[in-house]
């Protein structure tokens, strides 16, 4: 399945619509306005809550808690690398994700267990302010969204803190 997620979305409590490659929505993110630390909740179409994301403040690395019925079902962290970023979806038992390549523009990759499971590109959307997330069929779509979500507000964080 390809998804269309807008970039530079962040302000107070902006609100947005994940779309499938023909433009039809699919998800919808409601962002929390006066939070400390981002908060966002992840909803189906129909508005119906299927994910929270939650900033944890008092890490050594950018952390985010996803949550799924209050209770957390995964974290995406920002790990240290000396040349590239890389972040890590860390999921309940052995088969985390590492995503990995140039997240400034918007090319990388989930990897799972030693394979591709998800490609993120702009290429496909190159003259707009959008970028594509491709997913095998029969990985968690909520999780793996969520986690571009993620990486979309690290990246604006940082760069919000270099202007």
């Amino acid at each position: 399945m390809i998804y269309r997620i807008k970039e530079k979305f962040w302000a107070w409590g902006d609100d947005f619509s994940i779309t499938d490659a023909a433009g039809n929505s699919r998800f919808y993110v409601d962002g929390k306005a006066f939070s400390w630390g981002d908060q966002l909740s992840f909803q189906d179409a129909n508005g119906n809550e299927l994910a929270f994301i939650s900033q944890k403040l008092l890490s050594w690395k950018p952390t985010y808690q996803i949550l799924i019925d209050g209770r957390v079902f995964a974290e995406v962290k920002k790990e240290w690398t000396w040349f590239n970023k890389q972040f890590t979806l860390d999921v309940p038992g052995p088969n985390d994700y590492t995503i990995d390549g140039s997240f400034w523009s918007h090319e990388f990759t989930f990897e799972r267990s030693g394979r591709t499971v998800a490609t993120i590109s702009k290429k496909m959307w190159s003259w707009t302010d959008a970028y594509g997330v491709e997913i095998v069929d029969g990985e968690d779509e909520v999780a793996v969204l969520c986690a571009c979500i993620v990486i979309d507000q690290v990246l604006h964080d940082e760069s919000n803190r270099n202007d």
